[in-house]
C-alpha cells in the first residue's frame, strides 16, 4: 500500500543572479550549499531562511558540488577550468587543479578518490589528498553527465549523453555493464538507499529502474514527466524519491511501488516557473530543496497523511 502525503512550501531562498544548477548537503542537516551560472557558491541555513552566506565566487558557471564530510571540505567543479577545494572550517581555498577544459557535470568521492564526470565524455579519478590524476576513462565522445556510487557492489554508475549508462569498477574503472534503454541523454542516476536498485532518467522523460543484484536487468520503466528529468533524489529513509524536470514540476514517488504520490508545480503549490534543475532531500524534518532556472531555491515540507 502506498503512502499518502501532503506538501507545503515553507520557504524561498533568493540571491543567485543566474540559473541554479547545484545543491549539496552540509555537515549540519539544516544547512546546505548551492551553486549557479553566476559562479557564486552559497551556504544556506534552513533555520534562518534566506540568509545566504557567500563562500566563493568562481569565475565561471558551476554545475557540480560535493561535500566531503570527513575533512569538512567542499569540492567545486568550475566549468572549463577544474576543481576547487574549500576548507569549510577556515573558509579558505586549500587546493585547485585544472583537469579539463570541458564542463564538469558531477563530482563524487569514495575511499580516498575523487570521481569527476566531464563534458568531453571522460571520467577522471583523482587522489583526493594530492589532487593527482590516477586514472581517466573515455568511453564516449558524448558528455558524461552524472555519477552514482554503490559501495556494496563496488560500482560507479555513469550516465552519458550517448543514451547509455555504464557501470564501472570503483577501484579500477573497468567496464562491468552497459545499460541500454534510454532513448536520449541520461542526466541523473541514483542508487536506492539499500543499494538494491539504480534509478535513472534524462532527456527522454522516462524513469528506468535497474535491478543491481540481477546484473542490472531492467526492472521497471515509467513515462514520468512531460520533458527532460534533470535530477532524482531519495528521501533519507528510502520511502520516497523525487524527480525534478524541465517541465517545471517536481514529482514525489513511492520508492517501493513506484506510484506517483504528488505533483508539485506552480499552479498547485506555487512551485517554480522554469526548469527544476536539482533536488536535495535533507535530514532536517524531511525538507526537500529544489533549485531552478528561475534563480531561486524552494523549500518543501513533505509529510505523511494519517
Amino acid at each position: 500500500m502506498s503512502h499518502r502525503i501532503q506538501v507545503n512550501k515553507v520557504g524561498t531562498f533568493t540571491g543567485h543572479r543566474d540559473c541554479v544548477y547545484a545543491i549539496e548537503k552540509a555537515a549540519n542537516s539544516y544547512q546546505f550549499f548551492s551553486a549557479a551560472g553566476d559562479g557564486l557558491v552559497v551556504q544556506w541555513d534552513l533555520q534562518n531562511p534566506d540568509q545566504g552566506k557567500l563562500l566563493a565566487q568562481i569565475g565561471a558557471s558551476v554545475y557540480a558540488l560535493h561535500f566531503e564530510e570527513e575533512r569538512q571540505l567542499l569540492w567545486i567543479g568550475q566549468n572549463f577550468d577544474g576543481l576547487h577545494v574549500i576548507d569549510l572550517v577556515s573558509q579558505n581555498e586549500i587546493g585547485s587543479v585544472k583537469i579539463t577544459e570541458s564542463a564538469i557535470f558531477d563530482i563524487q568521492i569514495w575511499d580516498g578518490y575523487v570521481y569527476v564526470a566531464t563534458g568531453d565524455g571522460t571520467v577522471i579519478m583523482l587522489d583526493k589528498e594530492t589532487l593527482t590524476i590516477r586514472k581517466q576513462l573515455k568511453l564516449s565522445d558524448k558528455s558524461a553527465r552524472c555519477l552514482a556510487i554503490n559501495i556494496q557492489s563496488n560500482d560507479l554508475a555513469v550516465g552519458y549523453s550517448d543514451h547509455q549508462i555504464r557501470i564501472l569498477d570503483l577501484k579500477t574503472l573497468t567496464l562491468k555493464h552497459t545499460l541500454e534503454g534510454h532513448t536520449n541523454s541520461v542526466f541523473t542516476v541514483a542508487y536506492s538507499p539499500d543499494s538494491q536498485l539504480l534509478v535513472s532518467a534524462g532527456r527522454d522523460a522516462q524513469l528506468k529502474i535497474w535491478d543491481v543484484g540481477a546484473s542490472y536487468s531492467l526492472y521497471n520503466s515509467i513515462v514520468a514527466h512531460m520533458y527532460a528529468i534533470n535530477h532524482i533524489t531519495f528521501h533519507p529513509d528510502g520511502r520516497y524519491f523525487a524527480t525534478g524536470s524541465m517541465d517545471k514540476s517536481i514529482k514525489v514517488w513511492d520508492a517501493l511501488s513506484f506510484r506517483l504520490l504528488k505533483v508539485i508545480d506552480k499552479a498547485r503549490h506555487a512551485g517554480h516557473g522554469t526548469s527544476v534543475n536539482k533536488l536535495l532531500w535533507t535530514d532536517y524534518h524531511g525538507r526537500l530543496v529544489s533549485a531552478s532556472d528561475d534563480r531561486t531555491l524552494s523549500i518543501w515540507a513533505i509529510d505523511d497523511l494519517p
